[in-house]
């Protein structure tokens, strides 16, 4: 477990603190989390940690897509898909004719 201010912290809540980090008008994909939060190769990690969110959550999982710059939430959250893609396009975010996100345009790119 990695620590913080001497506090050591979960896998899920170095996902958060990553995620919360997006701004508004800016995505990261799944992997980008994952190399972030220091688990390289756990993208689906984040994608349950992210499905484990209670429903009034206030972090920003919207701003998290999949590599190829899609939405991708999968059968297990039913009509998300239009829910995710309006809280983007709210944000300034476009999606291209094919339901894409430019990833070149729209990729937070935190400093390190």
């Amino acid at each position: 477990m990695r620590t913080c201010g001497g506090y050591s912290l979960t896998k899920y809540q170095r996902i958060y603190s990553i995620v919360k980090q997006i701004p508004t008008g800016y995505v990261a994909t799944y992997g980008d989390i994952a190399i972030l939060a220091d688990l390289p190769g756990h993208a689906r990690l984040v994608g349950y940690a992210l499905h484990a969110l209670p429903p009034l959550s206030d972090l920003p999982w919207q701003r998290v897509i999949n590599a190829q710059g899609k939405i991708s939430l999968g059968k297990t959250f039913p009509g998300g898909e239009l829910q995710q893609r309006h809280l983007l396009e709210a944000e300034g975010i476009v999606f291209e004719a094919n339901g894409k996100i430019n990833l070149r345009h729209f990729r937070w790119q935190p400093k390190r």
